[in-house]
């Protein structure tokens, strides 16, 4: 496996578990809703236009806080929020 995958997320993981992996993106973008994360769904895409809009920041700023998100999170693990 190329370096290059090692260091992403598997978006189509994300996707398919979005219950648990949704709470990895909430406690990193705190400002999103529960409407934006229904919204995003596991999507790429969806997130970084829904962190644009709710942080008013750049899309190439989103996208630099994902690829950093991604390599903190290549394996989704339950947050706990005690």
């Amino acid at each position: 496996m190329p370096a290059q995958e090692e260091t992403q997320v598997d978006w189509n993981c994300a996707r398919a578990d979005w219950p648990r992996f949704r709470d990895e993106v909430h406690a990193n973008w705190s400002m999103l809703t529960s409407s934006q994360l229904d919204l995003i769904a596991g999507g790429r895409v969806r997130l970084g236009h829904k962190i644009e809009e709710a942080y008013g920041i750049t899309a190439d700023e989103a996208e630099r806080q994902i690829k950093s998100f991604e390599v903190r999170n290549l394996q989704p693990r339950p947050v706990s929020f005690r």
